[in-house]
């Protein structure tokens, strides 16, 4: 009988152990030639470096092909009309409700603090000076688009990607070419997604052994509080943001959507991926909840585009706890800036597995943080993958079952069945 082959998660969460392991044995033998500079300095730094620059050269073309491709697949807005305003709304503000969310239960929980992780950097790491709130506005958009792409100057690169998706929607019978050419691209980009995270395990192993080795055991405390605020978050966000709206909208039993939406989340729980989960979403928002197809197949697939709330609550989470490991702190405009940039970020999340942390380096970047703080959590990302994606689907079908009865498209019979 042949063998089954590892999957990518199982070989990550591998990485991961055998990385924590080796750098707690390290930590305790004390330092030696071999293990400073051999190890330290030269393998696990050139691993552990060559998959951070990895992750960094995806960010600029990935986020702009895809906020891209998915502005210019809201076309349907036009023929639609209040169901694509409805949608359009509903997945922004709950994704700035769910960034927020994790943010303000970050600070109270603090996961970072305790953990000095500026003595691993080779330079004191920094924040920009924040700028005033009007300055931002003015500064989102880009005197040369070029030269915001070259020097990845994230905001303005999200604004023009909007923008142009919104041309290309309105000329969508004139430019086919064009919007098959961005298609195209978007394939390219997710396959070399694919072939980045190839290298994942060794990148994890190196960059958690070198952490390790530092701080020893003393990490895993913080790294443990970071699990729960972001677990904690996804579960706040699916019981009062989503129950609420259901209740405050439709009226609708909200323990009976959880009941009939339980397969599709089994599906994202196992893939991590929002876009493998659509048919099986699609088909239990329709048989299941009642919701008609004229509803569910242009918000469905259009919330694995742009909806990806449990991707947010990680990004700010994340942000929070890396600030907090290397002692920068946060201004209010830069917490702001970190809100903005993931929610229109949102837009451009593929509904794939690992994409989430190639947008948690644009949001670090954007106020200054050091993308080397996605080191000690990109092993247990995987882990919190799979719940956020159960979240991200979940909005998915919260929204189509809200805008269906707004629209007396929604079977009651089938719902309450």
């Amino acid at each position: 009988m042949q063998r089954k082959k590892m999957g990518l998660t199982a070989k990550i969460l591998v990485g991961l152990l055998l990385g924590l392991i080796t750098g707690i044995i390290l930590n305790k033998l004390g330092a030696s030639y071999f293990r400073d500079t051999v190890l330290v300095n030269n393998v696990f730094t050139l691993f552990g470096s060559v998959f951070i620059n990895a992750i960094k050269m995806l960010v600029v073309p990935l986020v702009f092909i895809s906020i891209v491709n998915g502005t210019a697949s809201i076309s349907d807005i036009k023929k639609l009309g209040r169901i694509g305003s409805k949608t359009i709304a509903f997945y922004m503000v709950t994704t700035a409700v769910a960034i927020t969310l994790a943010i303000l239960l970050s600070l109270v929980v603090q996961p970072g603090l305790g953990l000095d992780m500026s003595a691993l950097a080779k330079t004191e790491p920094t924040i920009k000076e924040a700028k005033p709130i009007v300055q931002v506005f003015i500064d989102m958009i880009p005197t040369n688009p070029v030269t915001a792409l070259a020097s990845g100057e994230m905001l303005q690169i999200i604004v023009y990607a909007i923008l142009l998706g919104i041309a290309m929607a309105s000329l969508s019978s004139r430019v086919p070419a064009v919007a098959a050419l961005f298609e195209q691209l978007n394939e390219v980009m997710m396959k070399i997604v694919d072939l980045v995270m190839v290298i994942a395990p060794i990148g994890v192993f190196s960059l958690i052994a070198k952490t390790f080795t530092g701080l020893g055991f003393a990490a895993m405390q913080p790294l443990a509080k970071y699990m729960f605020c972001v677990l904690f978050a996804l579960l706040l966000h699916a019981i009062i943001t989503y129950g609420g709206m259901l209740v405050l909208f439709t009226r609708l039993n909200p323990v009976k959507f959880l009941k009939k939406f339980w397969p599709a989340m089994g599906v994202a729980f196992s893939t991590s991926s929002s876009n493998a989960t659509v048919p099986v979403t699609l088909e239990t928002v329709e048989k299941g909840l009642g919701v008609k197809k004229t509803i569910a197949s242009f918000t469905i697939p259009l919330g694995a585009t742009i909806n990806m709330d449990g991707t947010a609550i990680m990004q700010g989470a994340a942000t929070i706890f890396i600030s907090q490991l290397y002692n920068i702190p946060l201004s209010l405009t830069a917490i702001l800036t970190v809100i903005f940039t993931a929610t229109l970020a949102s837009i451009g999340t593929a509904g794939v597995p690992g994409v989430g942390l190639v947008m948690l380096a644009m949001v670090l970047q954007s106020v200054g943080l050091p993308i080397e703080g996605i080191a000690i959590i990109i092993g247990i990302d995987r882990i919190l993958d799979m719940c956020r994606t159960v979240i991200n689907i979940t909005g998915d079908a919260v929204c189509t079952t809200i805008v269906a009865k707004s629209e007396g498209e929604l079977d009651l019979e089938v719902y309450n069945s």
